[in-house]
C-alpha cells in the first residue's frame, strides 16, 4: 500500500478548518499512513474484525427478491456485523488508531445512532472516554440507540441547534475538537470532513467491497453487473464500490429523495446539489445561491445530511458511478416488501437502495446490494409512517 493518504479527489476534498486543527490532521494523516504499513497494527485489526466484529459478513443470494426483480440479487449482510451495521468497521479501526496515537478521549457525531453505538462499543473495548453528539430530532427518532450508547458508557450530548439532526451534531463535535484536540480524537462516521478522513474511513470500510468481490466471484464465477448501495455521507457505498473501481461493473449510489427532488425537502446532494464547502471539505452539498447550507430531509436519520464524501463527487463527475434517489415513500414500501420477501428487516437507509432496485430489475447479469444495517432502530418510525400510508 502507498504511504500517501489522499487529500483530494479531483477538485474535491481538502481542508477548510480552523488553524488549531491543522496539526491534529497532520498527526492523524501521518499516524494512518504508518499504521496502514505496520504489519502488527494490521494483524491486530484483522483479528478484531474477525473475532469481535464478526467478519467476513455473508454474501447472501436473496432468492425471492431475485424472482421479484427478474435478476439474481446478492445481499452483502453488513446488518450481521457486531452492533448491526457497517459503522463498526471504521469505529474499531479508529479506536485502535486513537490508542496508537496516545489519546485517551474520543468524540463522535451520529444521526441514525449506528455510528454512535459503534464508537461507544469500540471505546468500551479499549477503555477510552467517549462523548457522542446527536441532534435532538435524531434522539427522538432513534431512542433505542441512545440507550445503547449510554449503557456502553458514552455520554450522549443533545444538540438543539438548527434542524437538530446530523449536520448540527457534526458542527458541535468539531467545536469540541477545536477545544480539546490535545487528548481527543474525533471519530468521524463517514467519508466526509477534512483530509485525511475521507481516505481514512474509506480504507477502513473497503473491507465490504473486498469481501463482496471475492465472495461474488466464488459464487458466480464472474463479476456482478451492478453494485448498489445507499448514500448519505457515503461510507458504506465507497466501501462497497472501491474494490470494483477498475472492473467493468456499474456502481449505483442511491440518495435520499425525501419528498421528491422538486420539493426542496430531500438529502440528494449528488443528484440535486451544488459544489460547496461543508464541515471542512469541498464536495457536493445542498446550498442556496448565496452559498448557505440548506437543511436536508430524509425519513432515514442516516441519510439526513446536506453533503457527501468528496470521492463520491469525483466519481459522479468522472462518470464512474451513477447517483440516483429514492423517496421516503418508496423507501418505506421497500422496507416492508423486503422484510416480507426475505425475512430480513433492513434499516431505512439501505431500504432506499432496495427501492431503486425494485424499479430497475430485469436484464442479464446479477447484482450485489449492500445491506448496510438492520432495521431494529427504525421500527417505531416505520410503524407510524406505514400506518399513515395504509390508512
Amino acid at each position: 500500500m502507498s504511504t500517501s493518504v489522499e487529500e483530494r479527489f479531483g477538485p474535491y476534498g481538502g481542508r477548510f478548518v480552523p488553524e488549531t486543527l491543522i496539526a491534529a490532521l497532520d498527526e492523524l494523516r501521518a499516524a494512518w499512513a504508518e499504521a496502514r504499513d505496520d504489519a502488527g497494527f494490521q494483524a491486530e485489526l484483522a483479528a478484531l474484525m474477525r473475532d469481535f466484529v464478526g467478519r467476513p459478513t455473508p454474501l447472501y443470494l436473496a432468492e425471492r427478491l431475485s424472482e421479484r426483480v427478474g435478476r439474481r440479487v446478492y445481499v452483502k449482510r453488513e446488518d450481521l456485523a457486531h452492533t448491526g451495521a457497517h459503522k463498526i468497521n471504521s469505529a474499531v479501526g479508529q479506536a485502535l488508531l486513537t490508542r496508537r496515537m496516545g489519546k485517551t478521549r474520543v468524540i463522535a457525531e451520529t444521526g441514525a445512532g449506528q455510528h454512535g453505538v459503534a464508537t461507544a462499543t469500540a471505546c468500551a473495548l479499549f477503555g477510552l472516554e467517549c462523548a457522542v453528539y446527536m441532534g435532538t430530532e435524531d434522539i427522538r427518532r432513534q431512542a433505542p440507540n441512545v440507550e445503547r450508547m449510554k449503557l456502553l458508557g458514552a455520554e450522549v450530548i443533545a444538540v438543539e441547534a438548527g434542524a437538530r439532526t446530523l449536520k448540527e451534531a457534526v458542527s458541535a463535535a468539531i467545536r469540541d475538537w477545536v477545544a480539546s484536540v490535545g487528548n481527543t480524537h474525533y471519530v468521524i462516521g463517514s467519508v466526509v470532513g477534512p483530509a485525511p478522513y475521507p481516505a481514512l474511513v474509506r480504507d477502513l470500510q473497503r473491507v465490504i467491497g473486498d469481501e463482496a468481490r471475492s465472495q461474488a466471484l466464488q459464487a458466480e464465477g464472474s463479476l456482478p453487473q451492478r453494485v448498489i448501495a445507499c448514500v448519505g455521507g457515503g461510507s458504506n457505498a465507497i466501501g462497497s464500490f472501491y474494490a470494483f473501481l477498475d472492473d467493468p461493473v456499474e456502481l449505483i449510489g442511491v440518495e435520499a429523495g425525501g419528498e421528491g427532488l422538486d420539493s426542496g425537502r430531500h438529502g440528494a446532494s449528488l443528484a440535486a446539489g451544488r459544489t460547496g464547502v461543508l464541515h471542512g471539505a469541498l464536495s457536493a452539498v445542498l446550498e442556496d445561491v448565496e452559498g448557505q447550507i440548506l437543511e436536508a430531509h430524509s425519513i432515514s436519520a442516516g441519510l439526513d445530511y446536506p453533503g457527501v464524501g468528496p470521492e463520491h463527487a469525483h466519481l459522479r463527475d468522472s462518470g464512474r458511478a451513477t447517483y440516483v434517489a429514492a423517496t421516503d415513500q418508496e423507501a418505506l414500501q421497500a422496507f416492508r416488501e423486503f422484510a416480507r420477501l426475505e425475512g430480513i428487516i433492513p434499516a431505512l437507509e439501505p431500504a432506499h437502495a432496495i427501492a431503486w432496485l425494485l424499479e430497475n430489475g430485469g436484464g442479464d447479469g446479477y447484482d450485489v446490494l449492500t445491506l448496510s444495517g438492520r432495521g431494529d432502530k427504525d421500527m417505531d418510525e416505520v410503524t407510524a409512517k406505514l400506518a399513515g400510508l395504509d390508512g
